[in-house]
C-alpha cells in the first residue's frame, strides 16, 4: 500500500484563533504543499448544506439520460458532461474521463440560471445557499492568503473575487461509476486524468469510506493517495473540506502559491478503510476571480523575490509564467478560456487542442 499524502490540517474558524498564525500556516502549507485540510466544525459551511448537495448529486446523477442531454455543458462550462467527455490529461489518456459531471454557474434569487433536469428543481434554493457558502469560505481564505504573504491591502485577493460580478466560478457534482459498470477500463486508465485545477482556490467534499484521490508528491513525483478522513479527523461530524491552490492563484503569485497536479485513479493502493470498488461521489466548488480582472503583479514583497519551485512543472508540462515580466496581463477569463479549451477537446474542436 503506497504511503498516504502529507498535508496539513488546518482550523481556521476556531474561537480565539490568531488570525496571523493561521494565515501563516496557510501559506506554508500553500507554498510546500499546493493543498490544505480545512478542519469542519460546521462553522462556515453546515454538515446538512453538505449531505443535501450529496443528495442532490443522487438525484441529478440518476435523472434519465435524455434530461441530462437537455442539459449539455457549453461553452461557457455550465452544464452536464457525460462519460469520456472531459479529457483532463489529453497527452496521457487514450480515451476521456470515466465520469459525470454537472457544473452550475451563477443562481439568481435562489434560481438557477441555465438548464437543468427536472428532477432537481425542487432543490435550487438549497443548491445556490450552498454555492454561497462555498464562495464565502474562499473569500476567507483568500483574505488569510492576503494576510500570510503580506499583501498591501490585505483584501487583494477578496475584492478581485466578487460574487455578484460574472466570473468562471463552478459548483460542481462529480459522479464516477463502479469499476464493475466499466468493463471497458484498462489497467492503466484513470477515472479523472492527471490536471491541477484551473482558478484561484478549490474546495472538495468527499464521503468516508471512498477511494480515488491521488496527488503528485511535489518532492518526490510520486502518486500518493490522499484521505478522505486523514488521522486526527476521524471522529468528526464531517471529514474535513480539501483545498487546493489553482494554475491561475499560482500564476498570480508567481509560481509561490503551488499548484499540486492531482488526479481520481481505479487503483487499489488506498488509503486505509477506503476502496475505489464502489461508485465515487464529489462535491467541488471552483472559485475564479471575476471575468475581466488583470492578473498584475500581486503587491507582496514575498511574491515579487520568489523566483520559482526548481523542476517544478504544470499538468500541461509547461513552466510557471512569470507575470512580473509577462508583456501582456491576461484577465482571469483569458487564463480560464485557454484551460477550458485544452480540456474539453469535442466541445472545442480538436483543432484547438494545446499541443
Amino acid at each position: 500500500m503506497a504511503a498516504t499524502a502529507s498535508i496539513p490540517i488546518i482550523d481556521i474558524s476556531a474561537e480565539k484563533a490568531d488570525q496571523a498564525q493561521v494565515a501563516k500556516d496557510l501559506v506554508d502549507a500553500a507554498v510546500e504543499y499546493g493543498f490544505v485540510y480545512i478542519k469542519n466544525a460546521g462553522r462556515d459551511i453546515s454538515s446538512e448544506q453538505i449531505a443535501n448537495a450529496f443528495n442532490v448529486s443522487r438525484i441529478l446523477f440518476n435523472s434519465p439520460l435524455e434530461d441530462k442531454q437537455r442539459c449539455k455543458i457549453e461553452k461557457n462550462n455550465q452544464g452536464w458532461s457525460g462519460m469520456h467527455t472531459e479529457t483532463l490529461d489529453p497527452k496521457s489518456q487514450r480515451v476521456g474521463d470515466f465520469k459525470e459531471g454537472f457544473n452550475f454557474g451563477p443562481f439568481a434569487n435562489g434560481k438557477a440560471t441555465q438548464p437543468i433536469p427536472a428532477s432537481i428543481e425542487p432543490h435550487q434554493a438549497e443548491l445556490a445557499a450552498f454555492r454561497d457558502a462555498c464562495h464565502e469560505l474562499c473569500q476567507k481564505l483568500l483574505l488569510l492568503f492576503g494576510i500570510g504573504l503580506g499583501v498591501n491591502p490585505p483584501d487583494f485577493f477578496t475584492s478581485a473575487h466578487s460574487p455578484t460580478a460574472p466570473s468562471g466560478s463552478i459548483l460542481r457534482m462529480l459522479y464516477y461509476p463502479p469499476p464493475s459498470s466499466t468493463p471497458s477500463a484498462r489497467p492503466d486508465d484513470v477515472r479523472a486524468g492527471a490536471h491541477s485545477d484551473y482558478g484561484s482556490v478549490t474546495l472538495l467534499f468527499r464521503l468516508r469510506g471512498q477511494a480515488g484521490l491521488e496527488i503528485l508528491v511535489p518532492r518526490t513525483g510520486s502518486w500518493a493517495p490522499v484521505p478522505v478522513s486523514p488521522p486526527g479527523t476521524e471522529a468528526d461530524e464531517q471529514p474535513p473540506v480539501l483545498v487546493n491552490i489553482g494554475d491561475l492563484l499560482s500564476y498570480w503569485t508567481n509560481g509561490l502559491l503551488r499548484s499540486t497536479v492531482h488526479r481520481v485513479a481505479f487503483s487499489d493502493e488506498a488509503a486505509p478503510g477506503e476502496s475505489s470498488a464502489e461508485p465515487r461521489y464529489s462535491v467541488v466548488y471552483f472559485c475564479h476571480p471575476a471575468d475581466a480582472t488583470p492578473l498584475a503583479p500581486v503587491p507582496s514583497e514575498r511574491v515579487r523575490a520568489f523566483h520559482g519551485h526548481h523542476g517544478r512543472d504544470t499538468a500541461s508540462g509547461e513552466g510557471y509564467s512569470n507575470p512580473y515580466t509577462e508583456p501582456k496581463v491576461l484577465t482571469a477569463q483569458e487564463h480560464l478560456q485557454m484551460r477550458l479549451k485544452a480540456t474539453y477537446l469535442q466541445l472545442y474542436g480538436d483543432g484547438e487542442k494545446k499541443e
